[in-house]
């Protein structure tokens, strides 16, 4: 039963609150949104968990006082580390979470889904929410079981950029060299090669590091 609401709601935020950090690139209002969304669904997945029916019971309220609580806690919390300003941050929070709030409302009128439907609903969330933000929003929010969960984007290095290093290195080596020796040729590594990397490219760099200890030695 559950679906995206993440993304739905950062696109709903982005077409019906305009005005929300205009002030920003759009890729950057993209960006902010897509956090602020991720804290407040977050929040109110955690509170929701602690007591459902008192959530429940705000839903169908649209209590702004209890809006105002929830952002001002994570405005404050220590691990908030957001680039907003408190007061653009608290701001925006009060307006997501009204969105969202408004938003859920309208689907619980029009499914009927009760309290235990959008206990599903809710709860599903968090896949859809794992990996899509900076582990302090989930510090913040206090969903803590998605800490870990965004990808570290590492650099992969190719064969092919470790050979050409190792060549330019070799080259090197052999320009300095005072004696007259015979540079070895290096063997062209064929398509196969790289097909089975990395155990292939080790033999390979370990062939081109011995021709290297006969230019040097």
């Amino acid at each position: 039963m559950a679906f995206d609401l993440f993304h739905y709601f950062a696109e709903q935020t982005r077409i019906q609150k305009p005005q929300l950090l205009s002030q920003f690139s759009p890729e950057e209002r993209q960006a902010l949104l897509l956090e602020l969304n991720a804290l407040a669904l977050g929040k109110l997945i955690t509170e929701w968990q602690q007591n459902a029916s008192h959530v429940y019971l705000e839903l169908q309220q649209q209590d702004q006082l209890y809006i105002q609580q929830v952002a001002r806690h994570m405005t404050t919390s220590i691990h908030n580390k957001s680039t907003l300003s408190k007061l653009d941050f608290e701001q925006g929070l009060k307006e997501v979470l009204s969105l969202q709030l408004a938003e859920l409302k309208q689907l619980d009128d029009t499914g009927h889904l009760g309290q235990k439907g959008l206990n599903e609903l809710l709860l599903g969330q968090i896949s859809y929410l794992s990996g899509q933000a900076e582990d302090w929003v989930w510090t913040t929010n206090t969903l803590i079981q998605l800490i870990g969960s965004k990808p570290v984007e590492t650099k992969q290095v190719s064969l092919d950029e470790t050979i050409k290093e190792f060549n330019h290195m070799v080259s090197h080596a052999d320009h300095h060299d005072d004696h007259q020796v015979a540079e070895p040729t290096v063997a062209t590594i064929p398509t196969w090669a790289k097909i089975l990397e990395p155990a292939v490219g080790l033999v390979i760099i370990g062939y081109l590091y011995c021709a290297y200890q006969q230019i040097v030695g």
